[in-house]
């Protein structure tokens, strides 16, 4: 297993003070089992497995069903399974029918995909001790409110959404951000999605001056609208969200193409060590396999640090930063990931890649 090359390499450039380390631990990992989300599940527990060796921690696969009913086989299998902590939770429904009782037992929960901003205000009104490592349904709104502050305040901007509930919230919320700060658009407008073209759209956004197009909508049709400006001559920068981190549909996203977006990190220097080690094993750092290796490599951590402070787990994530393949993680007092994982990124050649000045340029 890698956790040698794992350990010199998370301490590396941290602040954190490593204690010697701990006994393993027991670590519940909620994933689906079987149905449509199977292959999602194992990614989980084939990241979490990778990880276990070397420490001597131990993973207990628990089925996650991410259907209410199954709530009270979840919960009562999570206790009964003497975990000191747990990962994975897929679902919503998992979270809210097991963290009561894991509030009451004293053990931690880490989400490697739910966002819900009503389920974590819930926790920390009920103390209950869940944590994230995916980011919280704000993040984006504010990464992206950031990103267009920084490099494209004094351009002609438009914000445009797909009339879908989620292209609608976000872009409001990027619109209300932007105005309290003196920042108004030159064009708002809700489009039809999934439309085979968008030239009169994109004549629209022409004739209102904007150069600087924020979109909410989803890959395709923002492929489609970056494709009819190309063909109509009519220089437009193009801004998404993380939807636009998806496949090609019908028509391939051009060259330049700005999203807000979480980069891959098995493309990071920090993940590049234990990406070969997992190749080399048969594994492919997919989806969440990194992120759930991720969760249990901290937790490892803080157990380490709670057996030196002789405090518990739950106030050892708390600490401070930890190192891990997504790059130091630490919690800020809402239980989030204390630094936003998302970057600004453009589209070239087939892949997003990191573009810390993307905007200035364009």
């Amino acid at each position: 297993m890698l956790n040698s090359i794992g350990t010199t390499l998370f301490a590396a450039g941290l602040a954190l003070s490593t204690p010697a380390l701990a006994a393993g631990l027991k670590v519940a990992v909620v994933a689906p089992a079987d149905g449509p989300f199977v292959a999602l599940g194992k990614q989980i527990t084939d990241g979490a497995a990778f990880q276990a060796g070397d420490r001597g921690s131990e993973i207990i696969p628990i089925a996650e069903s991410c259907d209410p009913a199954g709530g009270e086989a979840l919960t009562k299998a999570l206790l009964a399974s003497g975990a000191e902590a747990a990962i994975g939770f897929l679902c919503t429904e998992s979270l809210e029918a097991a963290l009561p009782a894991l509030a009451e037992a004293g053990i931690p929960a880490i989400t490697l995909s739910v966002r819900s901003d009503i389920l974590m205000e819930d926790a920390l009104k009920k103390k209950w001790p869940l944590y994230r490592l995916a980011p919280s349904g704000k993040a984006e709104a504010a990464a992206i409110t950031d990103a267009i502050v920084t490099h494209w305040r004094d351009k002609p901007l438009a914000l445009i959404d797909d009339g879908t509930i989620h292209s609608r919230e976000l872009v409001e919320s990027v619109r209300t951000a932007l105005a309290e700060i003196g920042i108004t658009p030159v064009f708002t407008d809700t489009y039809r999605p999934s439309q085979e073209q968008q030239v009169r759209l994109v004549r629209r956004l022409a004739k209102s001056g904007a150069t600087h197009v924020f979109t909410g909508g989803d890959r395709n049709d923002t492929a489609v609208i970056a494709r009819d400006a190309k063909s109509e001559n009519i220089p437009i920068t193009l801004l998404g969200g993380d939807t636009l981190n998806a496949a090609d549909l019908d028509v391939p996203l051009e060259n330049g193409v700005l999203a807000v977006t979480i980069p891959d990190p098995a493309r990071s220097s920090e993940a590049a060590p234990v990406v070969t080690a997992m190749r080399a094993a048969g594994i492919e750092p997919d989806g969440y396999v990194l992120p759930a290796f991720a969760a249990l490599s901290l937790l490892e951590q803080a157990k380490d640090q709670a057996e030196k402070d002789e405090k518990d787990i739950l106030d050892a994530l708390l600490k401070g930063r930890y190192g891990t393949v997504l790059g130091p993680v630490g919690f800020n007092s809402a239980h989030e990931r204390a630094e936003s994982p998302y970057r600004l990124m453009q589209w070239q050649d087939g892949r997003f890649v990191p573009t810390a000045d993307a905007g200035k340029a364009q």
